[in-house]
């Protein structure tokens, strides 16, 4: 039998995500839930599903479901959308979110419509490859990335190498893959993320592309990071936790019908 389930519609930069608070709604199975609900055309559509969870150590837990239902560590714009959430939910405007990468503090920042919010993220881990002969970083900020910097952002067709990338055997548990233009304001930045495909934004993978920067000594913090959906800013002095500024929009709350029996079965 299907019943309505509350959920809220947000996006950080254009990479939109269903929100379920899960501690009211108790979805038993939330990896089905997030491909249910994130269907653009059977359902409400979205790069991915956000289930906030009771947490012991920190204010609340973020589990990250991408859209074909593969779970990531962390992600930025979306940790954006639950510490609004949380905010607005009147949990506070500093908020601690735990996640698979760690625990990670938000400050938020009211506003209307946007709200932008303050993350300290993880230490980016930042160590120069090649691939296919070309060079690239790989960066880890809680989740993996591979940063390619090149003359256009379309001088390489970023999911045909996105794809080589996820059969290398060094990434063989996914990786997210981004293409990175230097530019006098900062960065340019295109996005393929595993479990999605190309997104309008990676908060994450911002951070990751304005590391590999910083430590090829191309650019200083704090770095604007321009991409698809909008604008970030990464700060990071190349030692400790790097933080990720950024809006987080409210776009609506309503109800889902939902049949968790059927869909599971």
């Amino acid at each position: 039998m299907s019943r309505r389930v509350p959920v809220t519609k947000m996006h950080g930069t254009r990479n939109d995500f269903v929100i379920l608070d899960n501690r009211r709604a108790h979805i038993l199975d939330p990896v089905a839930f997030g491909r249910f609900v994130c269907d653009r055309r059977s359902a409400i559509g979205a790069d991915g599903l956000l289930s906030i969870e009771d947490s012991a150590v920190a204010d609340a837990r973020m589990r990250v479901i991408n859209a074909d239902g593969s779970e990531a560590e962390m992600c930025g714009n979306g940790m954006r959308c639950v510490a609004r959430y949380l905010t607005e939910a009147g949990e506070g405007d500093r908020l601690r979110v735990e996640t698979l990468a760690g625990v990670i503090e938000a400050d938020v920042l009211r506003g209307d419509p946007a709200f932008d919010v303050r993350l300290d993220v993880s230490t980016p881990e930042v160590e120069r490859r090649t691939f296919e002969g070309r060079d690239v970083w790989y960066v880890k900020v809680g989740n993996p990335h591979l940063v390619v910097f090149v003359e256009a952002l379309d001088d390489l067709d970023l999911p045909a190498l996105a794809e080589r990338v996820q059969r290398d055997p060094a990434y063989a548990g996914g990786i997210n893959v981004h293409l990175a233009v230097r530019t006098p304001a900062g960065l340019d930045v295109k996005h393929w993320e595993r479990g999605v495909g190309l997104t309008m934004a990676c908060g994450t993978g911002a951070v990751a592309c304005a590391a590999a920067a910083i430590v090829d000594g191309a650019a200083r913090s704090p770095v604007a990071v321009s991409v698809p959906g909008g604008r970030l800013i990464v700060g990071w002095d190349g030692d400790g936790p790097a933080s990720l500024t950024g809006p987080a929009v409210r776009v609506f709350d309503g109800d889902v019908f939902y049949d968790e029996a059927r869909v599971r079965a």
